[in-house]
């Protein structure tokens, strides 16, 4: 029996989460702190993603992949995050993009780009831009009218698995005046003429990711390449994100719960005045918040994935779910760093990189400020005009 709250898991998350567990320990974990140092990123663990079918985990089986429900995705990027930040990311923006071609695709675009994921291949989502990053609706990439098709303009930046996917899915303006009802969504080849990468950010945090720009200069796209309907990319933009946020949110419990085992195990090793440090109610008492925050964050987490299993709207758990979690995540890692003492602010010490790779938890995938915006508003909702 542990303090924390486990989730009731069915057999099949369970094999999932055992699998992911032993290949994190033998694999991810002993790579942590080099990927970290070098900011170098994991091909061998892309290959690992393929030969256990994790790379295939979002895909259904119609497309030849894994398809896990999101109980057990959550659960999966959990263990994964729990022992390479940067590889549970990576893994995370590989189903972030996968899933507007899930939700809104034709049956050809989904063999076309779902089936390619599950031998390693990435698409990624290209969403935020220079001045549009909470505020999605004013981005500012254009498609132009070229015959059946278009031809987009503009730039993104901050797309995760940037420079390493093969397709990306792009929203762009096709009517400027519609504003928010203008916007449509493309799936645009990494090799397509016009396309451009040309900066990969120096992170602070989760650095064996890549980030990248993606500048789009008169790229062609054809009929074909039309994502859902004309006009409503921002709507399948946001109905991603809802489902993104769990998937961060399994993110920033793998982390916070690595911290919390550093933390704890340094606390009842580390003796100070003739004790143990949790013995001293300054950090014992801290430790025990932590476990509530943390068992807390792993109900709202996996109660968010169930909603989306059974069909229910994800939008306001996942909120609650992607707020939560990753604020727990932040205590995680300051008292982590706090109970190693002047260790915890020195390399190699994992603490260290811990404390810098959660910091991000609270930025992508919407901020903690915009969670706390939607939610405020359902809240609005429910009790205007009692």
């Amino acid at each position: 029996m542990t303090v924390l709250w486990e989730p009731a898991l069915d057999a099949d998350a369970v094999r999932w989460r055992d699998l992911a567990r032993k290949i994190s320990e033998e694999r991810f974990a002993p790579l942590a702190e080099e990927l970290d140092r070098e900011q170098r990123y994991p091909d061998e663990h892309i290959a690992t993603f393929v030969e256990t079918g994790l790379s295939g985990m979002l895909v259904p089986a119609e497309y030849g992949g894994s398809g896990l429900s999101m109980t057990a995705i959550a659960a999966v990027v959990e263990e994964v995050s729990a022992a390479c930040a940067s590889t549970g990311a990576i893994l995370a923006a590989h189903t972030l993009g996968a899933v507007p071609v899930k939700l809104a695709g034709t049956d050809e675009q989904r063999r076309d780009v779902l089936g390619p994921l599950r031998d390693g291949e990435a698409i990624s989502f290209a969403l935020t831009e220079e001045g549009a990053g909470s505020d999605a609706a004013a981005l500012r990439a254009r498609a132009e009218a070229d015959g059946d098709g278009y031809r987009l303009y503009g730039e993104k930046i901050y797309i995760g698995n940037g420079s390493i996917s093969t397709r990306y899915v792009v929203f762009a303006k096709t009517d400027p005046e519609a504003g928010a009802r203008g916007i449509t969504a493309f799936i645009v080849p990494a090799d397509a003429p016009g396309v451009t990468i040309d900066r990969i950010e120096d992170k602070m945090g989760i650095r064996g990711t890549r980030t990248s720009n993606l500048k789009l200069d008169g790229v062609r796209v054809g009929p074909a390449d039309v994502l859902g309907e004309v006009g409503r990319g921002l709507k399948l933009a946001l109905r991603t994100l809802d489902l993104g946020r769990v998937s961060v949110a399994a993110q920033g419990l793998g982390l916070a719960l690595a911290a919390y085992r550093l933390a704890a195990s340094e606390a009842v090793k580390r003796h100070t005045f003739g004790k143990p440090l949790i013995d001293n109610q300054g950090i014992g008492f801290r430790l025990a918040d932590l476990a509530v925050d943390l068992s807390a964050a792993r109900m709202l987490t996996y109660e968010a994935a169930a909603a989306y299993d059974a069909g229910k709207p994800v939008s306001l758990p996942g909120a609650m779910a992607k707020l939560h979690t990753s604020e727990v995540a932040h205590r995680a890692v300051d008292l982590a760093v706090q109970v190693f003492g002047g260790a915890g602010f020195c390399k190699p010490c994992p603490a260290e990189r811990l404390y810098r790779d959660q910091r991000v938890l609270e930025i992508y995938e919407g901020s903690s400020e915009i969670q706390r915006l939607v939610l405020s508003r359902a809240v609005a909702a429910e009790f205007v005009g009692e």
